[in-house]
């Protein structure tokens, strides 16, 4: 069965407007919460810092009520938080240890891996819910990738595309 009509995935930035997790995620669930009505509940993360860690948890938490939910973490190679602080790694081993399951993109390092995970995010999927401030870097890249493959998109940086 083709799961991508029911699969959303995620991506955002690592650094989070500080003091501004709660307005983002108001915001996300605000594209979030008619998905759901609509039958989707497989949702896409890529396991890094900021935007991936906080969709991750809250999703997490929703699955306390919204049991339908699955959550696949996708990592671009095993140990790519090895230079992240213990604390960022205890976070990310918490949110590991939670989800419904685990794929690993590439077998080594490198910034294809990367690229690899954020294209997996997207061909898996039928839509996608940004965090996107900049016109470059790794999400902008998966922004304009998941438009070209044809996904809904909601940027919640955008005002209008959210509320």
């Amino acid at each position: 069965m083709d799961k991508r009509p029911f699969t959303c995935c995620f991506t955002g930035h690592r650094n989070l407007p500080i003091g501004q997790e709660e307005e983002l995620w108001k915001r996300v669930y605000a594209c979030l919460n008619p998905l759901l009505e609509q039958g989707v509940r497989y949702f896409g993360v890529g396991g890094a810092l900021g935007f991936d860690t906080l969709v991750a948890e809250r999703l997490i938490a929703l699955r306390e009520s919204q049991p339908q939910i699955r959550i696949i973490l996708v990592q671009p190679f095993q140990g790519y938080q090895s230079r992240w602080t213990p604390a960022q790694q205890a976070r990310a081993a918490a949110v590991e240890a939670r989800v419904d399951k685990v794929v690993v993109c590439c077998q080594t390092p490198s910034r294809e891996a990367f690229l690899a995970r954020d294209r997996h995010l997207v061909d898996g999927s039928s839509c996608c819910i940004a965090w996107c401030t900049r016109t470059t870097g790794g999400t902008a890249y998966t922004l304009r990738y998941a438009q070209k493959q044809g996904l809904r998109v909601w940027n919640v940086a955008q005002p209008g595309e959210w509320s």
